[in-house]
């Protein structure tokens, strides 16, 4: 992952509607969860779910596989 000190302005905020325009998930749609405009990412609700190993913990005592949302850059989706 990149991680310039320089910040770019993203297209995009928190809390906005997109479309997927690119990749796997292309015509999903989702609420940006977050982003990230030092690595120029963002987190789409629904979009890139990867299976995700947990150690033992107080919420998962056995450990865990849980599903959950990961990075996409943020020129692969746009408004809508």
């Amino acid at each position: 992952m990149k991680t310039d000190t320089k910040q770019t302005k993203l297209h995009v905020k928190k809390n906005d509607t997109v479309v997927v325009i690119a990749g796997n998930d292309k015509g999903k749609t989702g609420r940006v969860l977050k982003a990230y405009p030092q690595n120029c990412r963002v987190i789409v609700e629904g979009v890139n779910i990867r299976k995700r190993h947990v150690r033992p913990s107080q919420s998962h005592p056995q450990g865990a596989i849980i599903e959950r949302e990961f990075p996409i850059h943020a020129s692969n989706v746009k408004k809508s």
